[in-house]
């Protein structure tokens, strides 16, 4: 054990810590010794050396390192349910693409969706297509808010809400890309809003 070199030690250390952040796992010892470079039983050797040293917990194939215990863990579900889509929209299987997991260190609680971006109508609100959008749940949105909402023909659309219009009394969706559509906007006659944007995930 004394022969162990100290700083590979430190090195599958680190490793373990980032690799659990990224993969909400722990790596094998496998993907520990392609890492590295070594065969697997130099890997495993190296864990135990690791373990009897007090750098790390590994106990009945589990590893723990110091960095996991300040990872907060807690996470909640959001269902990827495609781009921008028309009409109502549904939970049903077939219309999820996969279920997410969000920290809710950063997220909150939810209760959640995600969207990709489609189009350019939200550049000025740094959303640009392809994007990820974190939508929360709700019916009722406040001025300024960004919106999944149904446009005049009953289509979803990703808008922001600029309150009711004095003339018409409608509600008004403003596309946010000046440069483009200048002050185009949508007035449909009630908000019937699918949710409030909370994030944007970039993909780019």
């Amino acid at each position: 054990m004394q022969h162990k070199n100290v700083e590979l030690m430190k090195q599958i250390n680190t490793y373990i810590g980032e690799f659990y952040l990224s993969h909400d796992r722990t790596p094998s010892t496998t993907e520990i010794a392609r890492k590295f470079g070594i065969s697997r039983s130099s890997a495993q050797r190296y864990l135990v050396a690791m373990n009897d040293s007090g750098m790390l917990s590994y106990s009945g194939g589990k590893l723990k390192v110091d960095q996991m215990t300040k990872i907060r863990t807690d996470r909640t579900t959001a269902p990827l349910v495609g781009s921008v889509p028309c009409g109502e929209l549904t939970y049903e299987e077939e219309n999820v693409e996969c279920v997410m997991t969000l920290p809710t260190e950063i997220f909150g609680s939810g209760p959640f969706y995600l969207l990709h971006a489609s189009g350019d109508s939200m550049e000025d609100e740094g959303i640009e297509d392809g994007d990820l959008i974190v939508v929360r749940i709700c019916e009722e949105a406040k001025k300024g808010d960004l919106v999944i909402a149904l446009d005049a023909e009953n289509r979803n659309t990703l808008k922001k809400f600029g309150g009711m219009s004095r003339k018409n009394h409608k509600a008004i969706l403003q596309y946010c890309n000046q440069g483009v559509y200048g002050n185009k906007v949508i007035y449909v006659d009630q908000l019937v809003c699918q949710g409030v944007v909370s994030h944007v995930i970039k993909t780019k």
